[in-house]
């Protein structure tokens, strides 16, 4: 998703006030009340962005917590905010089910999605397979479902 800079540096700030310690080449001469400054000067630019900027906050408070009505709630803003968080809720709108469902529950689907980077990072290597049962059986040995065959200790001279 593309953001727009002014958001991208505001948000790198608030990782920055998050950490203990952070090499920021920006902040090296200022202390952490002078950064929280430079982060409210920023969001005080605009009143757009200092609404999308308290709506996402909101929104990861929620979301942490796993209120779903306060989300609700958000998702519905009438708030004058940025163009991109615009679409970003009316996404959120088209699959309020499965946002809601997916701030309340404690499922992920994120072992899947590392199964299938897998398996695209190994078709990415391989360039193409001449078939497909090498691809799965290729597939299969990263997982540890097959074993690769020991050598014939008959053939091996000492």
């Amino acid at each position: 998703m593309f953001l727009c800079p002014l958001l991208i540096i505001v948000l790198n700030l608030i990782l920055i006030l998050k950490k203990k310690y952070c090499f920021q080449r920006l902040f090296l001469q200022n202390g952490p009340d002078e950064k929280a400054q430079v982060v409210t000067e920023g969001i005080n630019t605009s009143t757009t962005l200092e609404n999308s900027y308290n709506l996402m906050q909101s929104f990861i408070q929620a979301v942490e917590t796993g209120n779903t009505h306060e989300l609700k709630s958000l998702i519905n803003c009438q708030d004058q905010i940025e163009t991109l968080m615009h679409k970003t809720l009316l996404t959120f709108k088209h699959n309020l089910t499965a946002v809601l469902n997916g701030a309340a529950l404690p499922y992920s689907n994120g072992c899947l999605e590392g199964f299938n980077r897998k398996i695209k990072q190994i078709e990415r290597i391989a360039f193409g397979y001449s078939n497909f049962t090498n691809l799965l059986t290729r597939i299969r040995l990263e997982e540890d479902l097959y074993k690769e065959k020991e050598p014939n200790s008959l053939l091996m001279v000492a």
